[in-house]
């Protein structure tokens, strides 16, 4: 039997490869690789992986791929056929377009987040938590959605207007500087994950985690802290 570590490597290790043919070349995500980061993401966190996951966005891909083949093939249009070019019901048609559409306005905006945020707007913000809401029935607490939000507040000088305009509330005040200052340390840490995973250090991994525990009052199972302390044991290997 697997342990929880040699499982949660695997799937670090299966998500990252599919996770960079998603980003680099969607259009090469195959049946196989989103049944091996569906298979992987199970075995690890012990349940069906939910909506919007690494798992359901590779489905989704591997559907429009092998749907585009078939297309290509016959020269016919096969937007409404599944994998294998069955016919899709469609409720299950109209949940992938939403999906679809919220992982069209998550790339730019999460591109924009993390390259640009000053330039993020309201627009923007309010497009994607209402593809989120639609394409998931909610929206994530500390999600893509939020982030986007309180950028646009802090991009709009919202937050200091209200503090200058009139005492905020001290809870919510805190509430606030906990979510920007795990958001701060998320989108560093973040970056060196994706861009220098070889510098991750411990103290970046504990960081995050402390202020991800006090903002959300919880660590993410396979979240971004629990990534940058495995990194860190990979890192720190004989």
């Amino acid at each position: 039997m697997q342990s929880e570590l040699a499982k949660q490597r695997n799937f670090d290790q299966v998500s990252s490869d599919v996770g960079s043919k998603l980003d680099a070349a969607p259009e090469s995500i195959t049946k196989e690789d989103a049944q091996a980061v569906h298979r992987a993401q199970t075995r690890f966190e012990g349940q069906q992986p939910p909506s919007g996951s690494i798992s359901s966005v590779a489905q989704h891909q591997a559907a429009v791929n092998e749907g585009a083949t078939g297309s290509s093939a016959s020269g016919t249009t096969t937007a409404s056929s599944g994998i294998g070019g069955a016919p899709l019901d469609p409720t299950t048609q109209s949940q992938m377009d939403r999906q679809a559409n919220y992982q069209d306005a998550a790339s730019k905006v999460g591109g924009k987040l993390v390259n640009e945020p000053g330039n993020v707007t309201k627009e923007e913000a309010d497009l994607l938590h209402s593809r989120e809401q639609r394409a998931f029935g909610v929206t994530e607490k500390g999600g893509l959605a939020s982030q986007a939000q309180h950028q646009v507040a802090e991009n709009e000088g919202a937050t200091s207007t209200l503090s200058n305009a009139m005492p905020s509330d001290p809870t919510m005040q805190s509430q606030m500087d906990r979510q920007a200052n795990y958001e701060d340390a998320a989108a560093k840490v973040g970056s060196k994950l994706t861009n220098d995973p070889g510098n991750i250090t411990k103290e970046d991994a504990d960081l995050l985690h402390s202020r991800e525990h006090r903002a959300l009052g919880h660590t993410e199972k396979g979240g971004l802290a629990a990534q940058a302390q495995h990194q860190v044991a990979e890192n720190t290997k004989p």
